[in-house]
């Protein structure tokens, strides 16, 4: 079994469990400790792929490459990908069981918890220590009967916890001083510590807190973790805000409606940190800015969203955008809204079976959504652009796409097969696969199509990996790293 294990929970969601996980993780590897991060239960839109074909939430994903260990299902084996306000695909060991309300699957609990037990206590055989992240806040009344994703998770394998909280919210004493108090007495006594995160100026102001803090709980605060000016992240499921830059530093115009089930916001990172290029997000309601390159992006609800794009007035703007030279791609469900048919025979994504929605007609293309998840990771080459340009990523989806006629493939895989189109004018391409963006030779050539010639060479994964260990090191200053190990391996002693 593993030599100590610590669960993460917070105040509230985006209180900095995911990115104190990923530190966390990176700093125990350096020690040369074993190391695997581990969430029983996630709700996101944001998902991965491993190498073996299942699908877990991207945070998970991040916190293994921080590790130095390649991800497993067993590291998230609990999935919920909201489809509807009430409602989400349940996902479990990595693969999709059904679609399940609230209702019917808090009822289901009981048989999830089985599973989230049993693809702990496989890590826990395999690895020194192990991280595990919380979902939301523990002190969350209506959710306390049955939980699995916070302290009765921690009940069940008699974990130690650190409560972390975002003091850039505000509020941070209330937040640590209720949540505590609306935990049990036994939750209590396993929580070992404080952390605070986002601060900001000076510590000396905060410290009278802290001591206040210390003496109303009998807790330590055991660090307080600076706020991290322009960090970045791999965002678990919130769309992250992308950020306006120089006008003379940009050259490219990037455009991107969000939708209410937008999914998979990740393929566009890349393009986000790239110096040359601007995305601009733009949500309901909001005017649509003039692009060099517009992208419609993955879906959890492929049909929804695109009659929300239809409300939301895209087609009459993405015509004219085509008239006047722009370039549009399709990634994902993106792609399948270019088509000209989607169609839900089982029932999917809607409440009704057989529903059939006409795409924007600009792909000879046809979706049926299947009951089996295409789930699978992809390395090939985009043949449409530079034959010699190698492209990476992962498919999640569950329609097959069928071309009315001959067409021409944007990328070749290595296995052989072919995925996306490009059409006769180069106008507008594809995609099944997500994270295309992230290789550098696939992105330069994708910036070329799209009208940039790059001054350089930007290298997603390069900058990913500088981004964990400036967090780490922030994070080994403020926290006694060694202290806190020896603090969980006396846990229960």
């Amino acid at each position: 079994m593993a030599n100590f294990h610590l669960m993460v929970q917070g105040t509230t969601s985006d209180a900095g469990k995911s990115t104190l996980v990923t530190a966390l993780c990176r700093l125990l590897a350096q020690r040369g400790l074993s190391v695997a991060p581990f969430k029983p239960q996630n709700m996101a839109l944001n998902s991965a792929v491993t190498r073996e074909g299942h699908e877990i939430g991207r945070a998970q994903a991040v916190q293994a490459y921080a590790a130095g260990i390649e991800p497993h299902v067993d590291m998230n084996p609990i999935l919920l990908k909201p489809n509807t306000d009430t409602g989400a695909q349940v996902i479990i060991h990595g693969k999709a069981i059904d679609n399940m309300n609230a209702v019917g699957y808090h009822q289901y609990k009981h048989i999830a918890k089985q599973a989230a037990l049993a693809s702990y206590y496989r890590l826990a055989g395999q690895y020194d220590a192990i991280i595990i992240e919380g979902a939301g806040s523990p002190a969350e009344i209506n959710l306390r009967d049955r939980d699995i994703a916070n302290m009765g998770f921690a009940e069940a394998i008699d974990c130690p916890v650190i409560i972390i909280a975002d003091i850039d919210k505000g509020g941070v004493f209330a937040h640590l001083v209720g949540t505590l108090d609306l935990l049990s007495q036994s939750e209590q006594d396993r929580v070992i510590g404080f952390v605070i995160n986002r601060f900001r100026g000076d510590l000396s102001l905060l410290q009278p807190g802290l001591d206040w803090l210390e003496q109303r709980t009998g807790k330590p605060v055991l660090g307080v973790l600076p706020y991290l000016k322009g960090f970045y992240l791999e965002s678990e499921d919130a769309v992250a805000h992308s950020p306006i830059k120089e006008h003379h530093a940009t050259k490219l115009n990037v455009v991107i409606p969000i939708m209410p089930r937008t999914s998979n916001h990740t393929d566009w990172d890349a393009l986000k940190l790239h110096p040359e290029v601007q995305v601009t997000l733009v949500k309901e309601n909001s005017p649509i800015p003039p692009a060099d390159l517009v992208i419609l992006p993955g879906s959890k609800s492929v049909q929804s969203d695109l009659a929300f794009l239809r409300k939301q007035g895209w087609p009459e703007y993405l015509q004219k955008h085509l008239r006047y030279g722009g370039k549009l791609m399709g990634i994902c469900g993106g792609f399948q809204m270019l088509g000209e048919t989607i169609y839900d025979p089982h029932g999917l994504e809607n409440a009704q079976k057989g529903t059939q929605s006409a795409g924007l007609g600009y792909i000879p293309m046809t979706t049926r959504l299947e009951k089996e998840k295409q789930l699978t990771q992809q390395i090939g080459k985009l043949i449409a652009l530079d034959e010699k340009t190698t492209v990476t990523g992962y498919e999640i989806h569950c329609g097959i796409s069928r071309f009315h006629h001959p067409i021409t493939s944007l990328i070749e895989l290595k296995n052989g097969q072919f995925d996306g189109f490009i059409s006769h004018d180069e106008a507008i391409i594809g995609t099944y696969l997500h994270g295309i963006f992230d290789h550098p030779e696939a992105l330069n050539s994708l910036l070329l199509w799209a009208g940039l010639n790059p001054t350089d060479t930007f290298n997603y994964d390069h900058y990913r990996n500088t981004q964990i260990d400036r967090l780490s090191d922030n994070t080994e200053y403020q926290l006694d790293i060694d202290a806190l190990i020896e603090r969980c391996k006396r846990f229960r002693q």
